[in-house]
Parts: structure tokens; C-alpha cells; sequence
């Protein structure tokens, strides 16, 4: 089982990644100075898209991956185009809400900080959103930290450490909103447990450098800790966001 699920993962991305809270697109709706427009930047599959859809009359989700773009689903007030967060294709002052989930740390922030004053309406709000180092309960949550911190740890890219750190040293030229204090939270057995991590670009990146042991062995280890692998466990990762209103 272990190794099928470490080899099969990157292919599985839209199907293992944690799915973001009702609460989060309502949140965002409410604080938006209307719901004509909102845009989703860096939208990857289009979970959030798709969640904003229920709040605004159009919703346009960009991604510079037309393979991500490609496992997006359809629906009826959303439009999808490959598109760079750097270079986004909407007429300017157009969206009042603008949002960036799990991806601003990949972008050129100075130049993607023009587009959104670009596309923004006045007052139109931006949030750049993340969610942390997820939490198990236990000794499985010890092994997972050592998992996380030490063992896949180097090799994770740069970036990632400003998605742990809740995108907080990011610069942010905007005026300033408090959000609540969100979470997600699912029950996954095993198997969903294993292919979440094995869509993790560390894990790929472990596997390039040939250090497929590392991963067996955290597996095996988590499974001899779990118990039957259809039970399942609650899983939590806290929401991080940034979040601005753009008044120029």
C-alpha cells in the first residue's frame, strides 16, 4: 500500500487536497463591496472557485498550469483561462473580491500587487490565504511532526516557509482587515491520509533524489500506529490569511 500510494499521488492532486470551509467563502462575500465579480488567482483545480460561485454573480478563476486548469469542473457562472497571477486578463477596476488560496508565495508580489489594483473596484478586498501544518491527534501526530519537520523537511522549496509562517512576512501594501479564526477539518482513513502527502512537492522532490525509504518508512510506520487503515481520524489545519482592502 505504501508504495502505491507514494507513486500514484501527483496525479491525484484535485482528489486528496483538503477542501476549504463554507465558512471562508462566506466570509469573503460579506466584506466585498458587491458580488458582481470575484476572481480567484492561481486557482489550481478551482476548489475555492468553485465555493465563491455560490456568492457572486461571475466568478473567474487563473492558473498559469493548463493541467490544472484542465481538471477544473464546469459550471455555469465560473470561466477558467491559463493565465499568470502577473498577467491577469480582466478589464481594469472590474472585481471586488480578489483571492490567492495556498499559491501567493508563488508569485512576483510587486508585479501581482499592480494587477490587483488594476482589477480592482475601490474597496474591492484581496485575500491571500493559506492553510498550515496540518494536526493528528497523539503519537500519530508526533510522528508526523518529526515526519514534517525533520525527515521531508529539506526538501521542501524555499516558499514553503512562508506558507508555515501564515504568509505573515509577506509584504502587504493594503489597508488592513482582522479575519476570524478559521480551520479545516475532515475524517480520512489511511489511504486518503497517504495521498494527501504524496501530493506534496517535497515528497516528489524526495523521490527525485532517490530517497524513496524515508518515505516507506514513515508510511509503514504510520500504519502500524493506525490501526485498521479504513478507520478514520480527524484531521485539522488552520487557515491562514492576509487579508486588505484596495483603496488605490
Amino acid at each position: 500500500m505504501s508504495n502505491n500510494w507514494f507513486d500514484q499521488g501527483a496525479a491525484d492532486y484535485s482528489r486528496y487536497r483538503p477542501h476549504y470551509p463554507a465558512a471562508l467563502s462566506e466570509y469573503l462575500a460579506s466584506l466585498a463591496p458587491n458580488r458582481t465579480l470575484a476572481v480567484d488567482v492561481g486557482c489550481g483545480n478551482g476548489q475555492l472557485t468553485q465555493q465563491l460561485a455560490g456568492h457572486f454573480s461571475q466568478v473567474a478563476g487563473f492558473d498559469p498550469s493548463a493541467e490544472q486548469i484542465a481538471h477544473t469542473v464546469a459550471h455555469s457562472n465560473i470561466t477558467y483561462q491559463c493565465a499568470p497571477a502577473e498577467s491577469i486578463p480582466l478589464p481594469d477596476q472590474s472585481a471586488s473580491l480578489i483571492t490567492a488560496a495556498q499559491a501567493a508565495h508563488w508569485f512576483d508580489l510587486p508585479v501581482f500587487y499592480n494587477e490587483v489594483r488594476r482589477i480592482a473596484e475601490r474597496g474591492a478586498v484581496l485575500a491571500l490565504i493559506s492553510y498550515g501544518v496540518l494536526g493528528l491527534e497523539g503519537e500519530l501526530g508526533k510522528r508526523f511532526a518529526q515526519f514534517y519537520w525533520q525527515e521531508i523537511g529539506p526538501y521542501w522549496p524555499a516558499e514553503r516557509k512562508l506558507v508555515d509562517e501564515g504568509y505573515q512576512t509577506l509584504a502587504f501594501p493594503f489597508e488592513p482587515v482582522t479575519a476570524p479564526a478559521l480551520s479545516i477539518k475532515l475524517d480520512w482513513d489511511l489511504p486518503a491520509f497517504l495521498g494527501y502527502v504524496s501530493t506534496w512537492s517535497a515528497v516528489r522532490k524526495a523521490q527525485q533524489d532517490a530517497q524513496q525509504d524515508l518515505l516507506l518508512r514513515f508510511a509503514q510506520d504510520l500504519a502500524a500506529m493506525w490501526g485498521d487503515a479504513t478507520d478514520t481520524r480527524t484531521i485539522s489545519w488552520p487557515i491562514n490569511m492576509r487579508v486588505g482592502k484596495v483603496l488605490s
